[in-house]
């Protein structure tokens, strides 16, 4: 079949990745000039770890990422409160590891080789599913005719728009925003150790990275419309922690100079069905967990797999789409409602909760805290299916 990928982030190119490998004829459409840089380092493990290894990835993936050591919560005078190691939420220390989102998106891209067409700085303007096929219409004014179309195109999806209808029917805000930007030579450094200062309504993290690098995230408690454009963005973050203690001051002076800077709403997408017709949408565009569930990119791989394996084993579009759904959909449900309780660990509301998330944090690594916590959320519960060994499709 010949599919139209729309999106190469992570779940687009690992989705071309399998499909490619039973036969099919991909092409990726990216609406960004080039593949995307930046972003904010993100846990990878569970299921989405086994993705990564039956493609090979894992090698590539430990050479750009780090293993933490270290969660490490301070009081505004820069004195640690609590801390903890990861591999209390974690599976397994020898099986997670951080990276940046873009590092991910690269390796999984580079694996494909050129074996799948990508074209970039274009995106679909208008689709018409007519049963047989879905004619599809590009900003740039060309057309084509595909068998499938897959919104892999995150959380502010066109595919997801075009096919399903506006975000405000399936878009849950979460009454956050986040922020990640990194900049050069930062005084202040402690490798493997994510350094975690929370106030009422925020909190900010700061991240030692290679070549004298130093990543700040920021999560923040926002309620009213979310600003565009950087120097809107940028002045909300001012205006809401002005005033705090720790690094505040120095991180807000610091990010004028940052040369990549991230910023979006944390909101979560909620869809009674992922696919209609000839489309369907995987990762954030399909059921984003938000980034508090700390688990997106390594679903959105799990997604992905598990949509391609069931085209893989051929017969009815619509038999491999339900199929689907049913094996997903109420993992990613669990993941979200997991996800949406975890709001008072990234900005407390109030003091009462910035003291609960203090107490939590030190009980962290006692056996058993963690999965009490975490309700065993973190846990992915869910098989991968076989990916069957076709050759192919005609």
């Amino acid at each position: 079949m010949r599919v139209l990928i729309v999106g190469a982030g992570i779940a687009g190119p690992t989705l071309a990745y399998w499909l490619h490998r039973s036969g099919h004829e991909v092409t990726i459409v990216e609406h960004a000039p080039e593949l995307r840089r930046g972003g904010y380092l993100v846990d990878f493990w569970g299921a989405g770890f086994d993705v990564a290894e039956k493609m090979g990835l894992v090698p590539e993936l430990r050479r750009r990422g780090y293993v933490m050591t270290e969660a490490r919560a301070v009081n505004r005078a820069g004195r640690t409160v609590a801390s903890f190691r990861p591999e209390a939420i974690m599976e397994s220390r020898q099986r997670y590891l951080s990276l940046a989102r873009s590092d991910l998106a690269a390796v999984i891209y580079e694996s494909i080789g050129g074996a799948v067409e990508l074209v970039l700085g274009d995106t679909v303007g208008a689709l018409e599913d007519d049963g047989d096929r879905v004619r599809v219409v590009f900003d740039s004014g060309r057309t084509g005719d595909f068998d499938l179309v897959i919104g892999a195109d995150g959380l502010h999806s066109r595919v997801r728009r075009l096919a399903f209808g506006p975000d405000g029917g399936f878009e849950k805000y979460l009454g956050m925003v986040v922020a990640a930007f990194a900049v050069e030579r930062y005084p202040e450094r402690n490798d493997l150790v994510a350094v975690m200062y929370a106030g009422v309504g925020f909190q900010a993290v700061r991240l030692s990275l290679r070549d004298d690098a130093t990543l700040f995230l920021v999560s923040l408690r926002h309620e009213g419309d979310i600003p565009a454009g950087r120097g809107a963005q940028e002045k909300l973050l001012r205006e809401k922690l002005e005033g705090q203690g720790w690094e505040v001051p120095a991180m807000l002076e610091a990010m004028a100079r940052a040369k990549d800077f991230y910023f979006d709403s944390v909101s979560q997408i909620r869809m009674p069905s992922w696919t209609r017709g000839r489309v369907a949408l995987v990762g954030d565009a399909a059921a984003c967990p938000s980034f508090l569930a700390g688990q997106g990119s390594a679903l959105a791989m799990v997604e992905a797999y598990t949509l391609a394996a069931e085209i893989a084993r051929g017969g009815d579009h619509r038999v491999a789409f339900a199929r689907y759904e049913e094996r997903l959909m109420p993992l990613l449900a669990s993941k979200q409602a997991a996800a949406e309780g975890l709001g008072l660990a990234f900005a407390p509301k109030n003091r009462v909760q910035l003291l609960a998330r203090t107490t939590v944090m030190k009980a962290m690594g006692l056996p058993h805290v963690a999965d009490i916590v975490m309700g065993r959320s973190f846990h992915d519960a869910v098989e991968l299916p076989p990916f069957p060994e076709t050759g192919p499709v005609r």
